[in-house]
């Protein structure tokens, strides 16, 4: 366009050539706009990076075909990426072996883990049997009667599902089997955190049914389970005794490896020309902080904030965030005296139920510490997602907790704050544990 230009210039007045200038710059100016449009629309920030496992999908469902009539149970810790994988990776998978898949979140209904299942059951069948819109509605819609030569039609009610029985036990077998039949595909019902049936009263007796439906519908349904705490998912499915002892097989889900460090790292060195983020240093920070995906994001996104390259720098700074410790001290302010003070022997590597525990304990006024009161706060505790007990010896789950706990002082210890106000911290708490997951 430019050269045109030039050879026009003898010919033409001012005024025209100024004309042509103008238009070759607008020319090129979007040209250059929707390049950049273009370049802008492939690029990806910190929140769009994602690792799949398709491969380990794959064989997961491998099993499932090998033993159609045994679950797996899968243990991993909170927020380590076990929901990601089963509502991205193997949902897919299954999707595409010929499975309908519906996944129930045990959480949604702690009280009632049947209602739960059984509100994704029926999501899913309304979805296969239920038309959402007006075409489909008369479609299925019997039709009551019709005028002389079908000059006018009178329509019944619309179609709605079949009765299903009210007691939860009864509707969740038949739930199964009718989603099986209209979707014309086996069921891979896939049940977040188990665990939390072993906590409830009449625990046993729902696992009973829960197996006893699977057990039944063999042909026509398979499962998965999760489970965050590997002492009670140990005792739901690996316990001799247990409800599903000998049903589901227990495996361990992987952490990821260092192929989400390197994505983490590639798209910091993309952001930043020149600066590298050591992958031995991303692996050591990610071990220390539990293997959370989603935290270790968080990190990188805080040092690519301001190019910072050292990740132990890093940690060390969001540890001592005003935000993070007052979180930290709201949470343990919110813990009855005797948990708390338990927890912090925990934390400091005493058996909690020790003779030496329960002296120390003593010394502090108005605790009254005996075994029994103790093991109320370690179930406590458990309940809340602060401890676990892997390998027999309980330990604080999250790891940077626990570090902060490892630095105060009895002074630096909060007042407890009311116990209405301190149920409401710690649910505060669990929920933003199940967000992050």
């Amino acid at each position: 366009m430019r050269v045109r230009v030039k050879h026009l210039d003898r010919g033409l007045g001012c005024a025209a050539r100024t004309r042509i200038a103008l238009r070759s710059i607008a020319i090129e100016t979007t040209i250059a706009i929707f390049i950049a449009m273009k370049d802008n629309a492939t690029v990806k920030t910190f929140d769009d990076l994602e690792i799949h496992r398709p491969e380990l999908a794959r064989g997961y469902l491998q099993l499932l075909n090998a033993q159609p009539h045994r679950p797996i149970a899968l243990f991993a810790p909170r927020r380590v990426g076990k929901t990601f994988f089963l509502e991205n990776d193997l949902s897919p998978a299954a999707h595409a072996e010929g499975f309908i898949t519906v996944y129930a979140d045990l959480w949604l209904h702690k009280t009632a883990p049947l209602d739960a299942i059984n509100h994704a059951l029926e999501e899913a069948l309304d979805e296969l049997t239920v038309p959402t819109t007006t075409v489909g509605k008369i479609a299925k819609t019997p039709v009551r009667k019709v005028g002389g030569l079908g000059a006018s039609l009178e329509f019944g009610d619309e179609p709605k599902p079949r009765q299903l029985p009210a007691q939860p036990e009864l509707r969740l077998d038949s739930l199964v089997g009718r989603l099986a039949t209209a979707a014309g595909r086996r069921v891979l019902l896939m049940l977040d955190e188990i665990q939390a049936l072993s906590a409830l009263p009449n625990g046993d007796s729902i696992v009973a049914t829960l197996r006893a439906v699977l057990q039944k519908r063999k042909k026509q349904v398979s499962a998965v389970f999760t489970g965050s705490s590997q002492e009670e998912l140990a005792a739901l499915v690996a316990a001799a005794g247990g409800p599903m002892y000998q049903f589901a097989q227990l495996l361990d889900f992987p952490v990821l490896d260092d192929e989400y460090l390197r994505l983490l790292a590639n798209h910091f060195a993309r952001v930043h020309r020149g600066k590298h983020l050591d992958i031995a240093d991303l692996g050591r920070v990610f071990e220390k902080i539990g293997y959370k995906p989603a935290l270790l994001k968080d990190l990188v996104k805080s040092m690519s904030a301001e190019g910072v390259t050292d990740v132990d720098f890093a940690l060390q700074r969001m540890m001592k965030d005003d935000r993070q410790v007052a979180g930290w001290r709201g949470l343990l302010a919110g813990f009855q005296p005797l948990d708390r003070e338990v927890l912090l022997r925990v934390v400091q590597g005493n058996a909690p139920l020790g003779q030496d525990t329960l002296r120390a304990l003593r010394n502090i006024a108005n605790l009254k510490p005996t075994i029994a009161r103790v093991r109320k706060a370690l179930d406590n505790l458990k309940r809340a997602g602060i401890l676990a007990k892997p390998g027999g010896s309980y330990i604080v789950e999250d790891r940077l907790f626990a570090e902060y706990l490892s630095t105060i002082t009895d002074s630096a210890v909060p007042d407890p704050i009311p116990k209405s106000a301190g149920n409401r911290v710690l649910a505060e708490f669990r929920q933003k544990s199940r967000e992050k997951k």
